[in-house]
Order: structure tokens, then sequence, then C-alpha cells
């Protein structure tokens, strides 16, 4: 990607759920990610008027001007376009567009243009590219226009860009994109933080207690290698999720049950991190992997498919754990394995390579998105 003079670049890590899906929707409860080393980047720099949005997965740039406070198409094929394919890095915009307005500042006419390494000739690896390029133009655009941010401001600009799209979203894949590393999180209930921002403007939103929300830093796996394969079948988060919904599953015995043995596997996990227990890491890992399949039995979702159930066999025949990262439908799986154990990790590649699981060179990235 190749800046001009006055360009701002800014990047985010993507992420992988290690536990805590499906719970970690309503909020307050927690799960556990950790960011990877592939990232999303914006670059950012200054045009005569409105915004033009360019990205590697696009044909041709998306052309935009501001309307009442938002962004709106030059003509109804950019309109179409800037809201399926680009809808994220949109709303980022607009979101932050808001904020300068609330401090007596002009929307910014702008050149945006995006590049993905979470994707594999335009097929999304379910490395959460939606929050790494909503964190990643926040934090480009904000910097363009002057802004300094903090991270959890960052966060919440980008939470709220996602909110407005889907209130169903965790948020989770924003967090490990903006801290990195290894985290505990806890989302934030989103109705509740969209109606505080249309009341008393995105400026308090960014200052007030979010009802819920929680995140913190967690030490790496103590002597464990993270393991990531990818089905090369990609899935909907969204529609999997919402597939939940519909089938009347909340306030269920199964449904509590659910939440309260993920809650319970969660805790135990970051309390094994901290502590460097291993052992009870890998227990706890196959315990939410036990969970999402009775979940999934139950409802008939289709989280396990027969690739992500082979992913997680051949982790367990060479001593390790493993489980879906993510809603499951596809997409990737992740295995914790003994990171001084090269031929169990050298066999278990083998066994993915057999069942059609590729293995992906991703690694945790302790950095997230910086200023």
């Amino acid at each position: 990607m190749t800046s001009r003079p006055g360009t701002v670049v800014r990047r985010a890590p993507g992420k992988l759920f290690v536990a805590g899906e499906y719970a970690v929707v309503e909020p307050g409860n927690p799960a556990i990610l950790v960011a990877v080393d592939r990232h999303v980047t914006a670059a950012v720099s200054p045009a005569e008027t409105g915004v033009v949005i360019s990205s590697d997965l696009a044909a041709r740039p998306v052309r935009m001007r501001w309307r009442d406070g938002g962004l709106g198409g030059h003509d109804a094929a950019d309109e179409q376009r800037a809201r399926t394919g680009l809808a994220h890095v949109v709303a980022a915009v607009e979101t932050v567009g808001r904020l300068l307005a609330e401090r007596g500042l002009p929307a910014p006419a702008l050149d945006i243009s995006i590049g993905s390494r979470l994707h594999d000739n335009g097929t999304k690896f379910g490395l959460g590219s939606s929050g790494a390029v909503t964190v990643a133009t926040v934090s480009a655009v904000a910097a363009s226009c002057g802004l300094r941010l903090s991270p959890d401001h960052r966060f919440r600009l980008a939470m709220l860009a996602t909110a407005g799209i889907d209130t169903k979203a965790s948020g989770g894949d924003l967090a490990a994109s903006t801290w990195g590393g290894w985290i505990a999180y806890q989302a934030p209930d989103r109705a509740a933080v969209l109606d505080l921002a249309r009341r008393r403007g995105t400026e308090e939103a960014l200052r007030a207690p979010w009802p819920g929300f929680a995140v913190r830093r967690l030490p790496p796996p103590n002597g464990l290698s993270l393991e990531v394969g990818w089905t090369g079948t990609p899935a909907s988060t969204a529609s999997l999720v919402s597939g939940l919904n519909r089938r009347a599953w909340r306030g269920t015995a199964a449904h509590q049950r659910f939440t309260q043995t993920t809650t319970d596997c969660v805790r135990a996990s970051v309390s094994a991190l901290e502590r460097g227990d291993r052992g009870e890491l890998l227990h706890q890992i196959r315990r939410a992997r036990h969970a999402l399949a009775q979940l999934d039995d139950e409802v008939g979702l289709g989280i396990f498919t027969p690739a992500l159930t082979a992913l997680c066999e051949a982790a367990e025949a060479v001593g390790g754990a493993a489980k879906p990262s993510g809603a499951g439908g596809g997409d990737c799986g992740i295995a914790l394995l003994d990171a001084e154990a090269a031929p169990q990790v050298s066999q278990l590649r083998r066994r993915w390579a057999t069942a059609g699981v590729r293995p992906l060179p991703v690694r945790p990235a302790m950095e997230g998105n910086e200023e």
C-alpha cells in the first residue's frame, strides 16, 4: 500500500475466540480472545471534497459525500456498494464525523484506502476482519483529523459504529484489535450505549460508564503452542447468532445451562492463564468445546461441521485440546498443545491436512492498534 504526503496509516490485528462464544453476546458475560499477527491497514489522506473509499477487496473506489451528518453515495451504485461491502468503514467514518461535529469541527474530506491480510483471494478466514477494519479506520480517520484518542476511546467509537450496524455484535473482535495480546472481555449493553449516544452525544458516550463492559490483558498460556486451522469454508457469525435467536432458545433451561457452563469455563481459564496452569487450561478448553457441542445438538445450528469436528479430534489424538473459534459453521478452529512437543505439532498438522483443514501460520499479536 503506497502512501501520499500527509497520509496517516494505522493498522489493527485480527482475532481468535479462545472461549466464551455465543454467551458473550449478552452484556456482562465473559470471553477470552487473542489478537493475531495478520492485520487490516487503513491509510487516510486529505481530499478536496467528500470521502473516497478504496479497498483491495473491491473492484473500484466508492465515492461518497456528507449529507446531514452522514455519508451518502454519489450515485445509487456507490450507495449500494458502500452499504454492503464497505459498511463497517462507512460507519467508522460517520462515527468519527459525529464526534468532530460535536467539537465544532467540519466534516472531513478524505481518501481512505483499506488493505487486508485477513482474507485469501477475497475469502475470509474468520479472523475478525469486520472488527479490525472498523478499529483501523476509526484510528486512522481520527488521527488524520487531529484527534488524539486513548485505546478505550478508540474501542468505544468502534463499538458505536458496529452496534449501529448490528446490535447483536459482541465487540470482542474490536477489543482484541484495539488492545492486542490475550484479553478477558465482557460486552457492554449495546442498546443502552446507542441510546446514550443518541440522547447525550458521542462525546458523552466516550466518558460515561458502559453497563456490562470490561476488558483486561491476560498473560499468554505457559508452555503451550496455539495452532490454528482453517476449514476452507467461510461462515457468517451474524447469521449463526441470528439463527440462535430465532429458535426461541433464550430464557430456556438449556440457555441458562449453556451460559453458566461457558461462564465457568471462561473464568476458570482466566485463572489458569494467570497461574500458568496449562493442564487446567487444556481441561477448560475441552469443557468449552463440549458446551458448544451440546448447544449444537440442542438447537441444530450447525456449529460443528465435519471439518471442525475432525480438527478437534486430531488435536485430542496428539494430546492437545481444541475447539471452534467463534461461531463455528466453518472458518477456523484452535488447538493448544505442549509447546516443546514438536513431533505432536507436526503430527497434528499432517492430520489436519488429511482432513482438509489448512494450518494457518498465524501467531498471537501482543500489540494492538496504536495511535
